[in-house]
This record gives structure tokens, C-alpha cells and sequence, in this order.
């Protein structure tokens, strides 16, 4: 097909006008306060791992129902774990974790702030312990800890932990079942009415058969049972957490720690933690 030079003419125009005028401007995507907002990516918050796999120092074989049978893991800490890197723990699969804060009516844990915040700031829910110290009264060790934990409405409900202290240079009395029944329900009803919500209480198989702790009415309890199911060392005794090892592996962790389980399922655990 032939063209006249006027039709050429009209056929280039525009091309003469798109080179004179200079490259179009490409607007940057990102210039745009809409567009950067769309396109900017957020620090993704760890996600929730359940069923989690940690390391054992010394592991013990379990029978029946093991602890990787359990959704939902946790650590309780104190001084003796040094420095922890709560990011790492929350990251390895640690969904809560209980943090020692007092002992008797004189000892704050040295490195529970640094702890308390330090988990908060993770984002790893989280609970405060105090050891119960027999030769003080319950009530006292109850302002005590009121004294030095802060009230956190996000925080879980606190721990009451109940051992025979074998250690203890200045106090080795073992009270009977009764009145370590009175004293803890004390402990508990002072601890409740200030933060709100009833503590659990902490045991080991030996204080729990010498004193019948297990019977304390509207009780939760956490128990210590590292070579065998609660189920067979606690016969009958409905439990929230069981601690299953001192000599775990956490990612975070700088030496041997306790691992504890949630007895339910992850949607058991969230209405339990409202």
C-alpha cells in the first residue's frame, strides 16, 4: 500500500510530539503514602507453635500419654537461669511461662523484673510464683508478694508453690496437713481479692501425700511429676499443669529448665487465659 506525504505526515505527528515532549515519567510506586502503606511489610510476630519439641538433658521414657502429646508448653524460671532471651523462647514454641518473684517475707527473686518484662515485651504470657516459706505466716507472705508483683490484668493467674524445703538453714518445719490446708486457703483468699483471680497451686508427690493438699476446695493445681504421668503419681487428682522435666532445652534458655504442659487443648488454653 502506497502513502502520500500527507498521510506520512499524519502518520508521524504523533511520534514527533511524544520525542519532543521526553520520556513519560513513571510515577514511583512507593512515593505515594496510599501505595507505600500498602506495600510496606510488617515485622511478622512469631507464630503460635503448638505441639512443640524441646531438647532433655536428661529425658525420662515415658509410658502411656508423653508430653509431646500436649499442645501447649511452658517454662518457669528463676535467677538460676540467668540471662534469657525471651524472643528465642517464644519463638521455639513456649506459650507461657512462670517466673519466680518471692520466697517467705523477705526475698524477692533478683532477676524477676528483668524476667517479668523482658517475657511481656515477647509477648509470652506469663504468670509470677512465690515459694512458701513455713516458718512465716500466710498472710504475711501474702502482702509480701502483693508488695512486689505488680497488678497486670493480661497476666495469668498467679502460683502458690508448696514444697518441703530440705535445703532450708533456717526453717525445717513440716506443719500438718491441716494447718498447711488453712494456711494456703489464706494465702489463696488474699492473693484472689487483690489481683482477681485464684492462684494455682504448685506441688511435688511427696508434700502432696504428706499433707493432702489435693483436697483444698476450688483449688487449680501444677504438678511435679518427672517420672511418670500425674495420672499414676497423682491417682485421681485433676490437674491444669504438669511439669515434666527440670533438665529441658529451650531455645532462649541458657542451661537446663523446667517444661511444663497445659492439660488441655490450644482452645481450652485460651478460654482458660480470659
Amino acid at each position: 500500500m502506497r502513502y502520500s506525504g500527507v498521510q506520512i505526515l499524519k502518520l508521524l505527528l504523533p511520534l514527533l510530539l511524544l520525542a519532543c515532549a521526553g520520556p513519560e515519567r513513571v510515577k514511583d510506586p512507593v512515593s505515594s503514602p496510599a501505595t507505600r502503606a500498602a506495600t510496606t511489610v510488617a515485622t511478622p510476630r512469631p507464630v503460635a507453635v503448638t505441639f512443640p519439641a524441646f531438647g532433655d538433658a536428661d529425658p525420662h521414657p515415658w509410658d502411656g500419654r508423653a508430653p509431646s502429646a500436649y499442645a501447649v508448653h511452658g517454662i518457669d524460671v528463676s535467677r538460676w537461669q540467668g540471662a534469657i532471651d525471651w524472643r528465642d523462647v517464644r519463638g521455639a514454641g513456649i506459650a507461657f511461662a512462670y517466673i519466680k518473684a518471692t520466697e517467705g517475707g523477705d526475698r524477692v527473686d533478683p532477676a524477676f523484673t528483668d524476667n517479668w518484662q523482658g517475657a511481656a515485651r515477647a509477648g509470652v504470657p506469663r504468670g509470677a510464683y512465690h515459694f512458701y516459706y513455713f516458718c512465716r505466716p500466710a498472710e504475711e507472705q501474702a502482702q509480701w508478694f502483693i508488695q512486689n508483683v505488680p497488678r497486670d490484668p493480661s497476666a495469668l493467674p498467679h502460683v502458690l508453690d508448696l514444697e518441703w524445703n530440705h535445703r532450708s538453714p533456717t526453717c525445717t518445719l513440716r506443719p500438718d496437713g491441716s494447718t498447711v490446708q488453712a494456711e494456703t486457703a489464706r494465702f489463696l483468699d488474699i492473693l484472689t481479692a487483690h489481683y482477681g483471680q485464684r492462684p494455682v497451686v504448685y506441688t511435688t508427690p511427696d508434700f502432696y501425700r504428706e499433707t493432702g493438699i489435693g483436697a483444698l476446695p476450688g483449688t487449680e493445681f501444677w504438678l511435679r511429676s518427672v517420672a511418670g504421668h500425674p495420672s499414676k503419681v497423682y491417682p485421681g487428682q485433676r490437674w491444669t499443669f504438669w511439669q515434666y522435666t527440670g533438665t529441658g532445652l529451650v531455645p532462649g534458655v541458657g542451661g537446663p529448665v523446667d517444661i511444663n504442659v497445659f492439660s488441655g487443648s490450644v482452645a481450652d488454653w485460651t478460654r482458660w487465659r480470659r
